[in-house]
């Protein structure tokens, strides 16, 4: 699945977001196996951040004036928050730029696979719990659809995603949808390279 993944990210037109007025920063979104099935590495993030706090997202954070990449920027981060070592991630691409509507920043995605288990170590001033959340839980049909929720006085519509008490909206949301666009898209493909 993981080359399917890597060749449809590399043929594709990312988009890409253009503006001075928003703060750039970028996350990775690992993929995982347990027990033979997908999934994706979520954080629940602190009360003691500055920006959204208690939210589920990924590992991620601004971009440094020394980071020499996006890629460089999520590696970076996902080592301080969860512990992830740079050489352990494969990195496969990139989905595409979203904005965060209340705070103004420019996120992208970086899309990399992790061994598992893993030694995962949290930061406790960024992270209060690591998520795994199975890829077929996001796909389900009754998952990642239109709703309308209100965070801090803030409403949002768009598409949330729901697993066990934990609940994805905004731009952690829409990345997860384009996500899972793509891992829809590579499904055939895998098929068809497995089969004999």
């Amino acid at each position: 699945m993981e080359e399917q993944l890597r060749e449809l990210l590399s043929k594709r037109n990312r988009s890409v977001i253009n503006g001075e007025q928003l703060r750039h920063s970028a996350v990775l979104v690992p993929l995982l196996t347990i027990h033979e099935a997908y999934h994706i590495l979520f954080i629940r993030r602190s009360q003691k951040v500055e920006h959204h706090k208690g939210e589920i997202s990924f590992p991620g954070g601004v971009c440094e004036k020394d980071d020499e990449s996006f890629e460089k920027t999520a590696l970076r981060e996902s080592l301080e928050e969860v512990g992830i070592q740079p050489q352990d991630v494969v990195v496969l691409g990139m989905v595409d730029d979203r904005a965060t509507v209340s705070t103004r920043y420019r996120v992208t995605p970086v899309v990399g696979v992790i061994p598992y288990p893993y030694a995962f170590r949290i930061g406790a001033d960024e992270v209060d719990e690591i998520i795994m959340i199975p890829v077929s839980q996001l796909l389900d049909e009754n998952n990642g659809r239109k709703e309308t929720i209100v965070r801090q006085g803030k409403t949002y519509t768009g598409s949330v995603y729901h697993y066990n008490n934990y609940v994805i909206w905004g731009a952690t949301a829409r990345i997860v949808k384009n996500v899972l666009t793509l891992w829809s898209a590579a499904l055939p493909l895998a098929d068809t390279s497995s089969s004999p």
